[in-house]
């Protein structure tokens, strides 16, 4: 006569891992705020009529990734540790160069003094099919601490402290006198990398 092996009970088993998938779900992070961030401009109301913008040349810097990740801004081929720094002499134009974008002096709700200079420059953003992300992601973040920095410089001389412990009103006044005006062109499939 043969011996029967015993069974193990395994009932419960789906009720187990139920409550072990439940309990990771609910003590687990799922969500990491990684990315950037970027504000998109306003729909244009449909009643609108569009109207030609023409923009001086004077005001936009042209800022380019190749496939081999390699920089250009305006003219200068440089590297990404130097392009904050060339941003930030473009947009504040501070020896008033002829070459270097126009300030417009605007009254400013606000701010105690009324009105400010505020520069028309525009950086326009391209890269290439083949440039990394990793280069990508680095200019973007060069770009914004270039602006970054410019607020925090006006913040330091105007209220003291620097643009992210102000309340939300001065925070409105520092955007509107140094505004981030980034352009971002669809990349194109210039070359292959080398």
């Amino acid at each position: 006569m043969a011996k029967k092996t015993p069974a193990i009970n395994s009932s419960s088993t789906a009720d187990i891992a139920f409550l072990l998938l439940c309990y990771f779900l609910m003590t687990t992070t799922m969500g990491s705020h990684f990315g950037l961030s970027r504000r998109l401009p306003p729909m244009p109301d449909p009643n609108q009529k569009a109207q030609d913008q023409k923009v001086n040349r004077r005001n936009i810097i042209v800022v380019k990734i190749n496939s081999a990740d390699r920089i250009l801004a305006g003219t200068d081929a440089i590297d990404v540790s130097q392009l904050k720094d060339k941003i930030k002499d473009f947009l504040s134009n501070p020896t008033n160069d002829p070459n270097l974008p126009e300030k417009e002096v605007q009254t400013i709700e606000g701010y105690s003094k009324g009105t400010y200079p505020v520069s028309k420059g525009v950086i326009s953003l391209q890269n290439d099919r083949g440039t990394s992300y990793q280069a990508y992601i680095a200019v973007q973040n060069e770009l914004v601490k270039a602006v970054n920095e410019l607020r925090d410089d006006f913040s330091m001389r105007e209220f003291g402290r620097k643009y992210n412990a102000l309340n939300e009103d001065q925070q409105k006044v520092v955007r509107d006198c140094i505004p981030q005006n980034i352009s971002e062109a669809e990349p194109k499939d210039v070359g292959k990398r080398r």
